[in-house]
């Protein structure tokens, strides 16, 4: 297998390239070069619709006066409603038309899904980048808005995965459906695990508990797997995850979706 760094290193060779990723709750834009990331700029997506549109146009305007070199743009959506905004928007300012991961481009990985057109682009976009980047099989962990964990055979096939609430979601659920429980606005790794008070209490019984339900279920995972799967985590809450789950990592690759997109807009 070849090194990740050797294969980031010669996919997309001096081509700069502008990758989206549009989740539930915040867009990520990320800036490439050489198919490295160089920048990324985002922003929370659960505002009015009106309001996406302008957000979006002004962060389009800040990319192409910052980076006037893109010559390729990719969007990979788990929000269909939101696509013809982000398509005309792109079209309107860099006069580019971008290509929408599934629609434009399909990612070249077998999906053993039972309707392969359930699984979130971004699920197979990260099981695609962890399998070119660093071999099969894998279970590929995307600790977002959801968690997912995602099984990536040895012959390199996506075969599904699991999905919970992620951890704000948790957090926001406990808040609504509780009369006592506050509602916790800085979410941090607890120091304890038996919490002295309710909002660290709150805080180890999700942490630890998401720690323990991880661990767990990479070793299911692992057993209906053959070979030794590799564990590549990212999402943003990894870097709060990951003392919880450590000693399974891996690779840990916060931008393992973008270097994904850009092995497609390679091809």
């Amino acid at each position: 297998m070849v090194a990740a760094e050797e294969v980031v290193a010669v996919v997309g060779k001096n081509k700069m390239l502008l990758a989206i990723d549009l989740g539930n709750t915040s867009i990520h834009l990320a800036v490439l070069k050489n198919s490295k990331v160089i920048k990324v700029y985002y922003f929370d997506k659960t505002i009015s619709t009106s309001a996406f549109k302008i957000k979006l146009l002004q962060t389009l305007k800040i990319i192409k006066r910052n980076h006037n070199a893109i010559a390729d743009i990719i969007v990979c959506s788990v929000v269909p409603p939101l696509n013809h905004i982000v398509r005309g928007q792109i079209k309107n300012i860099f006069k580019i038309n971008p290509l929408f991961v599934g629609e434009d481009i399909i990612v070249p990985i077998k999906n053993n899904y039972k309707n392969p057109k359930q699984v979130g682009q971004d699920r197979l976009v990260c099981a695609y980048a962890t399998k070119c980047l660093y071999g099969a099989p894998a279970i590929v962990i995307d600790l977002g808005t959801a968690i997912t964990l995602d099984a990536v055979s040895k012959s390199g096939a996506y075969e599904g995965g699991i999905i919970v609430p992620g951890i704000r979601l948790s957090f926001e659920s406990l808040f609504r459906k509780t009369a006592l429980l506050p509602k916790i606005n800085n979410i941090e790794a607890p120091r304890k695990l038996i919490g002295k008070d309710t909002v660290t209490s709150m805080l180890s019984g999700i942490f630890y508990g998401y720690g323990e339900m991880l661990v767990g279920l990479i070793d299911r995972i692992s057993r209906q797997l053959k070979g030794r799967p590799r564990v590549i985590v990212t999402g943003g809450y990894l870097y709060l995850m990951k003392r919880f789950i450590a000693h399974k990592i891996h690779k840990i690759d916060r931008d393992l979706v973008f270097k994904g997109m850009a092995l497609l807009s390679s091809k």
